[in-house]
């Protein structure tokens, strides 16, 4: 993956190469962003572009950490793009570059076999091709975990300190990309020292979505780079570019996903379902059709799965929001002809306080889903909350 293959921060991405270039790159650096910004692709392609860099140092040319020399030949800079030609890349490209190392969180399939990433290294390779912008639970799920809990174990630190403790085979530099240093527990104390002291050209990138799980003593030991985000144009051009999704689709998408493309992904593998048609059902069941019409509508939704179901309620978030908007900001406000005329309705029967209220109990109800709640009994009881919300008033939410 190239760093111009990412979607988006370009203002990082300038600034890491300016980092090698410059010779001013530190022994550890900790990407933290939230879900679907793409700190993991960036990671990843920021690596293949170090491996892929020619070996080009001699006991006279400074080295990549800006250590002093007497520079007798001119060190030629790549750029991100040139990379992509050398024979290196194409190793680093496919995750199977010798200097290119990976640690993430892992299970145990067998008894008495070591917790350890090298055991789903090929399972890696698959999802990062196909799923470049997943969670930690996606990939969970894709090592089918189950009900185990994922982790990077004491024994996958003792084996991150005996990789490097090698040379590097062909590049100038050996990478380790460690995802997810919030499943390191205590045992992570026993990578501080190799951090803080790393073997010769030694890099670390370490990936979070939060520094917050983080031990302490890693923290300290590494540059921050947060990664912001993406805009709702990176995503929407993405969305035309890789998606091949029309542009009217791709703004919509975007501007729900909140600057999250794994989420823009989700909403485009939803995006046929008739979810407009599914909230003024369920209005209407609500307050206008009665108690029997509202368990149909809940029996029928409850047959969905929790992604759709999810995305069902984001949607309706989104809908939610853009009524608030046309209140505060008037009917000028360009929205999708259907959308906008729904939206006019919404509030008719709810002021800016009551959708508010009704954002929330959508989020909590989101939150739920996630955590395997019973569908029925959580769309019935976020009925009646509904009902209580909007304190009895009624609307009748047809297409005329």
């Amino acid at each position: 993956m190239l760093l111009s293959e990412v979607i988006g921060q370009e203002p990082l991405k300038k600034q890491l190469v300016q980092m090698v270039q410059q010779q001013r790159l530190s022994h550890a650096l900790l990407f933290v962003g939230p879900e679907g910004s793409g700190a993991l692709p960036l990671a990843i392609a920021f690596a293949q572009y170090i491996v892929s860099i020619p070996n080009q140092q001699t006991s006279d040319v400074a080295d990549l950490f800006g250590a002093a020399a007497n520079v007798t030949t001119p060190v030629k800079k790549y750029s991100p793009d040139e990379i992509a030609a050398l024979p290196a890349y194409h190793r680093a490209s496919s995750l199977m570059h010798p200097d290119l190392h990976f640690s993430f969180p892992s299970i145990t399939e067998k008894p008495g076999q070591k917790n350890i990433s090298a055991n789903f290294i090929e399972e890696w390779r698959e999802f990062i091709n196909i799923y470049p912008y997943g969670n930690a639970f996606d990939w969970l799920q894709f090592i089918k975990a189950e009900n185990k809990q994922g982790n990077i174990s004491a024994d996958e630190c003792a084996e991150i300190i005996k990789k490097l403790s090698f040379k590097s085979f062909e590049s100038a530099y050996k990478v380790l990309v460690l995802w997810m240093p919030e499943y390191l527990g205590k045992e992570g104390n026993k990578l501080l020292k190799l951090i803080e002291e790393p073997p010769d050209n030694t890099i670390f990138l370490l990936v979070a979505a939060s520094e917050e799980n983080i031990l302490p003593t890693i923290l300290s030991r590494c540059q921050f780079i947060k990664v912001p985000r993406l805009s709702k144009e990176a995503i929407e051009q993405a969305l035309i570019s890789k998606g091949k999704i029309e542009p009217e689709k791709a703004a919509q998408i975007a501007s729900m996903s909140d600057g999250n493309y794994r989420e823009a992904l989700h909403l485009l593998q939803h995006s046929d379902a008739d979810f407009l048609t599914q909230i003024r059902e369920w209005l209407n069941a609500i307050l206008k059709n009665g108690p029997v019409a509202q368990m149909k509508w809940v029996d029928d939704m409850s047959k969905m799965g929790r992604e759709p179901q999810k995305q069902f309620l984001k949607y309706f978030n989104h809908l939610l929001e853009q009524s608030i908007r046309l209140k505060v900001l008037g009917n000028d406000l360009p929205l999708d002809p259907d959308l906008k005329d729904f939206a006019l309705r919404i509030n008719k029967i709810a002021g800016v306080g009551q959708m508010e209220a009704i954002v929330q109990e959508i989020d909590k109800a989101t939150y739920y889903i996630e955590r395997n709640a019973n569908a029925k009994m959580l769309f019935m009881a976020l009925g009646i909350k509904f009902y209580h919300i909007i304190q009895n008033k009624t609307l009748i939410l047809t297409e005329a």
